[in-house]
């Protein structure tokens, strides 16, 4: 009987071709932005957020930036949708995305713009996801913290408890206030939920710059607060 000759690189070629499949497969998959394992790319407008998995949901890691329109702090609406900049009291779209806090902190919509801001496959969390963002995290007198960006390059001091221990790095953005100006930067990170509270109200997220709380409140849908989106299930 003939004898087979094999040899060790019998079982290493094929061994080699398997692992070389998944890393192939690992960066294919992060390629076409798999929920939670980098990017997420606005066909609107081309604009790349990251994005960040939190228990079961899947976030966006930076406040939204899309701007159809824009205008300053003086003009309001509780039904039409407006979009607001940070510092910026104008209507030209270029100049007011040309503004540093622009890029930096995103947009301010109000709540009827902030209900269909999101992205195709994205929404704006109602206040049951936000609820369950905050209780994964051990609740709202703790959560704030694990929220934040560390240090104080853009909040303010003490930044009490920051960590950003899950990736989600909230930037202290500011508001448009319902009197039609702008609160300064540094202290608060306003966020709306797609929930209402009443005709005229609806729920909205805060966190402070000294404390490590998650504070849940209702305010008038005219007040211009951020937005973070989360992916469809």
């Amino acid at each position: 009987m003939k004898r087979q000759n094999f040899s060790i690189y019998h079982f290493i070629l094929p061994g080699i071709f398997l692992m070389l499949a998944i890393s192939c497969k690992k960066d294919d998959d992060n390629n076409n932005q798999i929920p939670g394992n980098g990017l997420l790319t606005d066909t609107r407008d081309g604009a790349v957020y990251k994005t960040v998995t939190i228990g079961d949901q899947v976030w966006m890691a930076e406040n939204l930036k899309y701007l159809p329109s824009v205008n300053g702090p003086g003009t309001g609406s509780e039904t039409t949708p407006l979009y607001y900049v940070i510092g910026y009291d104008g209507t030209n779209v270029s100049d007011a995305k040309a503004a540093a806090n622009y890029s930096k902190y995103g947009v301010l919509y109000n709540w009827t713009a902030a209900k269909t801001a999101c992205p195709a496959g994205w929404h704006l969390p109602g206040d049951t996801e936000w609820t369950k963002l905050t209780d994964f995290l051990g609740g709202e007198a703790f959560s704030g913290g694990k929220l934040k960006e560390t240090g104080t390059a853009h909040w303010n001091d003490p930044n009490e408890g920051a960590t950003d221990e899950v990736g989600f790095t909230a930037l202290p953005g500011s508001y448009r206030n319902i009197n039609g100006t702008f609160n300064i930067l540094g202290d608060y990170a306003y966020w709306w939920s797609a929930t209402e509270y009443s005709d005229n109200n609806a729920w909205f997220r805060v966190i402070f710059f000294d404390s490590s709380v998650v504070f849940r409140n209702f305010q008038n849908k005219e007040v211009g607060y951020s937005v973070r989106c989360v992916k469809d299930k």
